[in-house]
């Protein structure tokens, strides 16, 4: 990537668990968990080594995650 940042925005958690995350003007998918954030990071390009772009936090911060319905 070059030393351009895409915005990175995380949405707020939905009813079913997930919160849409997007990269740029493309939505990256669902996450249920931080960890789920830091791989479509990385399936972006970013390396955690390098460093994670600034990321938009709405309706709740980092720890805002519901229940992941996926989980038993």
């Amino acid at each position: 990537m070059g030393d351009e940042q895409p915005h990175v925005v995380v949405m707020p958690p939905d009813p079913e668990g997930g919160r849409a995350v997007r990269i740029g003007d493309q939505i990256a998918g669902r996450a249920f968990k931080f960890e789920d954030l830091m791989e479509f990071l990385r399936r972006a390009g970013w390396l955690e080594e390098a460093g994670w772009p600034p990321i938009e936090w709405r309706g709740g911060d980092p720890k805002a995650w519901p229940a992941d319905p996926r989980e038993p």
